[in-house]
């Protein structure tokens, strides 16, 4: 039962902590203003601040169930600051790119940003199992969909909505990976309604910080088949991250 209300407490305090941060932020705006706005895919003025704001909520939450799968989703989200600082403006996006501009001799803020957080992800897999292909599993799946929800956020709400979806199931299972999956789900209701508004964007900090903490809910929810069929979604996610990504948008992905 202890497990069971914990759900709810880790949805509220996530929430909570992102509607806090990102007050504080919007108020203080370190660096200046114009480091904090962007332009969406319709050319209005948006702010960055839910970012990182549901980020910090996200790795707090995840890190009071795990220390280890905690420090990959600040990882995550600090590749992905990264990223939105200095690949702004830089339209090349999924692995196909950034290694074809690799193979011409440059290394894009989007590779360092992907190296860094599979780095993460496998240095927390390697805490997070015991055996070998266990921890190899766990670091791709955390990996891996860090990266998958950061494909669909391409239109107002798409990551946001994506956590809501992808994380619900994580609530019926037992265990510490359903609080987890909880943090994640309020962090990204909390910054729901100005993402669909189209006032504020999450940008690759909160869609990679957020994706790992699904990975990590269902690592800590997953056997070895489990992560098995999670490591290959993923796999396939990022393989076809053009489709992803077209089918998000609402384009025709063929």
């Amino acid at each position: 039962m202890i497990e069971r209300s914990g759900r709810i407490p880790a949805f509220a305090l996530a929430a909570a902590l992102t509607r806090a941060a990102g007050g504080v932020l919007r108020a203080k705006s370190p660096g200046g203003p114009g480091l904090w706005e962007r332009k969406n895919y319709a050319g209005r003025a948006v702010t960055l601040h839910a970012g990182p704001a549901c980020a910090l909520a996200a790795a707090l939450g995840t890190a009071r169930v795990s220390p280890a799968a905690g420090f990959a989703v600040a990882a995550a989200g600090a590749c992905g600051a990264y990223d939105d600082i200095a690949g702004a403006g830089d339209p090349r996006r999924g692995f196909r790119a950034h290694l074809s501009a690799l193979r011409d001799g440059e290394v894009t803020s989007g590779l360092v940003k992907l190296a860094g957080i599979s780095a993460a992800g496998l240095v927390a897999g390697a805490f997070l199992k015991e055996r070998p292909l266990d921890r190899l599993l766990a670091g791709l799946v955390v990996a891996g969909a860090a990266h998958a929800v950061n494909l669909v956020n391409v239109r107002p709400g798409r990551a946001a909505l994506g956590v809501l979806a992808l994380g619900a199931p994580g609530l019926l299972r037992p265990g510490p990976g359903a609080r987890i999956a909880a943090g994640a789900m309020g962090a990204a209701a909390a910054v729901l309604p100005d993402d669909l508004g189209e006032r504020a964007m999450i940008g690759d900090t909160g869609a990679h910080a957020l994706g790992a903490a699904l990975g990590a809910a269902v690592v800590a929810g997953n056997g070895r088949a489990g992560l098995a069929v999670h490591a290959a979604a993923v796999v396939a996610a990022a393989v076809y991250g053009d489709k992803v990504s077209a089918v998000a948008r609402g384009a025709n992905p063929v």
